[in-house]
């Protein structure tokens, strides 16, 4: 006899997935679109496995339709994806291309149609091309740049979308972009990844406060952080205190300003031999702590560390590529160790305990803000069977225990208003190509033909009761 679905979530809470238009549109050269630091970066030699690049991805451009009649076939009620800066304004400065806007006002209009919610991410790493040729995000002009994008999709998109995202994983996008280079554009500058940092939190509060002129004001406007959870090998002072480094570095270095009007003096001084911070303005952390009306937390796994004196740097604990350059500024006596336990094809341990933490975490930093886990996902070697069925009972166990904890959460008193499983399809995953599948679809790149897996059937199902369906047998 099937166990009792007793895991009920609120009556509004929303269940939806997430995608980035990188890794899902294609048709990089149409209708006006130019490209983005991951177009160059995909297409340069070396950069990504086997060459693979976003120019056809899953060909979502032309297939949005039937995408969204997916999504509502299997019962999403909300749909988190990005808009594509250089399709929407190709050299990062100027007017608008109105069929690049237009590309999204149908997709909005179909999800609305669908009785799905949109959350629009405005930026999900792919910066135009020409900005980067400029500087990038280490220079201060592109915060500005970002502000006026964040203006004009407002004011193109802000009568038919609520939920608006800034930034998408900033820390990504400072760190592994211009510190390891293993992410667009590749390159390897300590004090370049700490300034890029710096003008994103700068370019996020810019854009709430120009989302706010531009829009109605009930829209709701977040921010995107995969803050890491990070815990210490063992009890020893020089452990706890690499933890404290790494925690300042992956998480203080983004609320710290965004959430509490401050960065922390911990972070400054550890940092103070890569750069001297004069590139902060005496008004810009005001800026940059614009109220929110909500927080996204992206999780997959913990970190796990400890003091290293005289050691190799271990690698990074979440899997986002290998490189001889640290994404960690002045943490050369620090080590990242596996943590034990089950993992996904991309190398993480599964520990859904983390995201209760995670949560927990956020909870008390900012009492009274509306959480979201806008991504939480895993990749496993998917294979459809001789039927062309797909089963992955490894990714239904884990959202079953991730999502469990999520509402062990909600029962502890935190405000979790919804869960966005990464991703809703196969698709380019960034430096790993095609290698990597978090989709609840199945995609076949040959034909791009999509089979929604067995998890996706079991999401459904939970979103459409309330309720966490029990784990099949494997």
């Amino acid at each position: 006899m099937p166990e009792p679905m007793t895991q009920t979530f609120p009556p509004a809470f929303l269940w939806g997935a997430a995608t980035s238009a990188y890794q899902i549109e294609g048709a990089v050269g149409e209708d006006g679109r130019t490209p983005s630091i991951w177009d160059t970066f995909s297409h340069t030699p070396g950069r990504t496995a086997g060459g693979e690049t976003g120019d056809v991805a899953v060909d979502h451009y032309h297939r949005y339709r039937d995408d969204v009649a997916l999504m509502a076939e299997l019962g999403l009620t909300a749909y988190r994806f990005s808009v594509s800066w250089s399709r929407v304004q190709p050299t990062g400065r100027g007017p608008v291309v109105q069929r690049g806007l237009d590309f999204y006002r149908r997709l909005v209009d179909e999800l609305l149609e669908h009785g799905i919610k949109p959350a629009l991410t405005l930026y999900h790493w792919d910066l135009p091309q020409e900005l980067e040729d400029a500087g990038g995000w280490p220079e201060r002009d592109t915060a500005f740049r970002f502000a006026e994008y964040a203006r004009l999709v407002g004011e193109a998109l802000g009568d038919r979308v609520e939920q608006w995202i800034t930034l998408n994983e900033p820390w990504c996008s400072a760190f592994l972009g211009y510190g390891s280079g293993v992410h667009a554009p590749g390159r390897t500058d300590p004090a370049a990844s700490l300034r890029a940092a710096h003008h994103l939190n700068l370019g996020h509060g810019l854009a709430v406060s120009a989302l706010r002129a531009a829009m109605p004001a009930h829209n709701r406007i977040a921010v995107s952080l995969n803050s890491s959870v990070v815990r210490p090998l063992g009890q020893d002072p020089a452990d706890l205190a690499a933890v404290r480094r790494i925690d300042d570095l992956a998480n203080g270095i983004f609320h710290g300003p965004m959430l509490h009007g401050a960065y922390p003096e911990t972070l400054l001084e550890a940092t103070r031999s890569v750069t001297d911070w004069s590139h902060v303005l005496d008004t810009d952390v005001r800026t940059i702590n614009a109220p929110l009306d909500a927080l996204g937390l992206n999780y997959y796994t913990p970190a796990l560390v400890s003091a290293a004196s005289g050691e190799v740097k271990g690698p990074r604990p979440d899997g986002h590529g290998a490189s001889e350059h640290s994404p960690w500024p002045c943490s050369d006596d620090i080590l990242f160790h596996q943590t034990p336990g089950e993992r996904t094809e991309m190398g993480w341990t599964i520990d859904p305990t983390g995201l209760y933490d995670l949560i927990m975490r956020y909870t008390r930093e900012a009492p009274g803000l509306p959480l979201y886990v806008t991504e939480n996902g895993a990749a496993y070697d998917d294979k459809p069977d001789p039927d062309g069925r797909v089963h992955d009972p490894e990714r239904i166990a884990y959202l079953h225990g991730h999502l469990s904890e999520v509402r062990r959460a909600i029962a502890d008193g935190a405000d979790v208003r919804g869960y966005y499983l990464w991703s809703l399809m196969d698709n380019f995953e960034w430096a790993y190509g095609y290698g990597k599948r978090f989709g609840a679809v199945y995609v076949d790149y040959a034909t791009l033909e999509r089979t929604p897996k067995s998890s996706a059937r079991w999401y459904g199902e939970a979103a459409r009761t309330g309720a966490l369906p029990p784990v099949p047998a494997a």
